[in-house]
């Protein structure tokens, strides 16, 4: 990927909004976010409208249901693998609607990246799919076949060119190995970085659309990330820090030509006084400064995003966080005279 699939100072959101109205929420998107909309994704509507059973919806050959303690592979899909069908049916809707009034030249969707998927969903024993090797890449092959078809699907219906985002929260505990068993007294054994790459590249080579890896842990695995073939990744910009190593992947991430969505704006509305775009850009200033990188780049190598998904926000709070994402991207174009390199 590379700053031509979207022009300079763009801004978007991660994919989550609080309420249960999709026109609603697409229309809001849409307005707010017009040079990269989303498919939003309503958590509030229950199971099946969440990270995991939304993803679920996509794949092919496998099924879910819903136990206790989860989801669980099956061998039919349970009532709640239906209705998650049934809602990303009724949002496709929502969405070809709203981007036929509007024209959009592209479109985002969102889903759970192969590790976390795979966290996130039981074996028939009750062990994460996360512990069995075949199964973990039976559940990344059918995320795989899945996706396609929906990037397939989104762009027949909308006319817009299509742009993944998978979402990774879980990727550092999988590699960290900290992820409870199922009796809880232990932690499910760590994945080694070799084959996390190699099923995450496998999903993004195979995807008819560019992808951006989205992580917004404070020990985001960027190096990893680039090494899978991510074309752009998306980090909450408070939680990136100074660590070298970090910076380092970050450096060489940018000297790449490789573009960062950035969550530079509070996912919940902050108390008191709302922060100037000075101060929200603060962190995005930091970073061009800490790795050497004019802070005129920022147009072309960062797009300004909410820190994370905007479902535990208020409506007015959600409007508001995308309204200031598009504001800190045209002054990313145009930077005041206070975004001066020696302040």
């Amino acid at each position: 990927m590379s700053t031509s699939h979207w022009p300079p100072g763009t801004a978007t959101g991660i994919g989550s909004l609080p309420g249960t109205d999709p026109r609603e929420a697409t229309r809001t998107v849409a307005g707010e976010l017009p040079e990269m909309p989303y498919l939003p994704e309503l958590p509030d509507r229950g199971v099946g409208a969440d990270m995991i059973g939304r993803t679920a919806a996509l794949l092919v050959d496998l099924a879910v249901e819903v136990m206790p303690s989860g989801y669980r592979v099956t061998a039919r899909p349970g009532h709640e693998h239906r209705r998650g069908v049934d809602l990303l049916r009724t949002d496709l809707d929502a969405l070809e609607e709203v981007l036929d009034a509007t024209g959009a030249e592209r479109v985002k969707v969102q889903a759970a990246g192969p590790w976390t998927l795979a966290a996130g969903i039981e074996l028939h024993n009750g062990h994460r799919v996360l512990t069995d090797r075949g199964a973990r890449h039976e559940f990344a092959a059918s995320l795989t076949e899945g996706l396609k078809a929906h990037v397939e699907e989104v762009a027949a219906r909308t006319g817009a060119a299509v742009i993944v985002q998978l979402d990774e929260p879980g990727l550092p505990a999988v590699l960290a190995g900290t992820l409870p068993t199922a009796s809880g007294w232990g932690t499910v054994r760590s994945i080694d970085a070799p084959e996390a790459v190699q099923i995450l590249r496998g999903v993004i080579e195979a995807l008819p659309a560019p992808v951006i890896v989205h992580c917004c842990a404070a020990n985001a695995p960027v190096g990893l990330l680039r090494a899978a073939g991510a074309g752009a990744l998306a980090l909450d910009a408070r939680l990136i820090g100074t660590e070298t190593t970090t910076l380092d992947a970050i450096g060489e991430t940018w000297d790449a030509g490789v573009p960062l969505l950035l969550g530079l704006v509070p996912a919940l509305r902050p108390e008191g006084k709302e922060p100037t775009l000075r101060a929200l850009a603060r962190p995005a200033l930091d970073l061009a400064d800490r790795i050497g990188f004019a802070r005129t780049r920022l147009a072309e190598l960062a797009v300004p995003t909410p820190s994370c998904g905007l479902a535990g926000a208020t409506p007015d709070w959600s409007r508001r966080a995308m309204a200031l994402s598009r504001d800190l991207g045209k002054a990313f174009v145009e930077p005041p005279e206070s975004w001066a390199e020696d302040d």
